[in-house]
């Protein structure tokens, strides 16, 4: 896997948000792993991929030196400890290659990253081929502590058996880099299940449509809310984030000196008549099995 994944190879990989124009079949389209999502801006409450309209380009800005606890993206400069867990995913289906995001989280391996399922899997279709995670990308050069490929991949059975967006959430197992386990080299953040709703959140991630490149982490921040169209039980985050953040973790407790947070969702999926709110899957008992079947691989 290392060898596949060159420089040019890494660079011309596409957001996995247009995973459907560029197959026969569908696969992945959109961030659900349905193949009903292209849809247009006034067909209330459908769900859409990760691209952003033309007419919102360029609506995102540099961070301040201070994070916000409010906006809809923003370059993260701080640093800390999440510059260093998150991550860009490189992956292949069906012969093409594409980009997510992922975080560390702390498992009794060491070697558990957390990203979305339709990174992993194509809800009950083909697995990804080439995975690989590389945390801290673009900190100090493109991959400044290594990369590490998966050895065991999981999903949790709804999203397996039928793309249920619920479920839209993937633990991989990594292989270690050169000996040492991604854990001991990065760090971890926390991870929580059966969490309260609503409350203050941060979310990261690597967007790579306009106006973003992927080449920079970015994160959103502010107050989560339920799914207003009901179709899910996610909840949303007001966020401009683009393709490419699919999987990019969403943390409470967050601390924006030492970059520290819990886990407890990630950026699943977006509404097409509303780009600037990103939903993501709440993390109960499904999630917590998965968590701890990865843990023990």
């Amino acid at each position: 896997m290392l060898d596949y994944w060159t420089p040019e190879r890494m660079a011309k990989a596409l957001p996995i948000g247009l995973l459907d124009i560029v197959t026969d079949d569908g696969l992945l389209s959109g961030l659900t792993g349905s193949a009903d999502l292209r849809t247009t801006p006034e067909l209330t409450g459908r769900k859409a991929d990760l691209t952003v309209p033309r007419e919102l380009v360029g609506t995102h800005r540099m961070a301040a030196a201070r994070p916000d606890t409010s906006t809809i993206g923003a370059r993260w400069m701080t640093g800390g400890l999440v510059s260093r867990t998150t991550g860009r995913v490189f992956l292949t289906v069906a012969g093409a290659d594409f980009v997510c995001s992922a975080s560390t989280v702390k498992s009794a391996n060491r070697d558990v990253v957390v990203t979305a399922g339709h990174c992993v899997k194509d809800g009950a279709g083909a697995w990804a081929a080439n995975w690989t995670f590389v945390p801290g990308y673009g900190t100090r050069g493109a991959h400044p502590y290594g990369q590490y490929t998966a050895r065991r991949m999981f999903v949790a059975g709804p999203w397996s058996r039928g793309g249920d967006d619920n479920y839209d959430v993937g633990m991989v197992a990594l292989a270690t880099s050169h000996g040492k386990h991604v854990a001991d080299v990065v760090g971890t953040q926390e991870i929580a299940f059966d969490a309260g709703r609503g409350g203050q959140a941060f979310g990261f991630g690597y967007p790579a449509d306009p106006p973003y490149d992927g080449g920079h982490l970015v994160y959103c921040a502010g107050r989560l809310k339920d799914d207003p169209y009901g179709q899910s039980r996610d909840q949303g985050l007001g966020c401009d984030m683009t393709a490419g953040s699919s999987g990019g973790p969403w943390m409470t407790k967050f601390d924006p000196a030492t970059g520290k947070g819990t886990i407890m969702s990630l950026s699943s999926f977006k509404y097409s008549d509303d780009r600037r709110t990103m939903y993501g899957p709440y993390f109960g008992q499904t999630i917590k099995a998965l968590y701890a079947t990865a843990q023990n691989a």
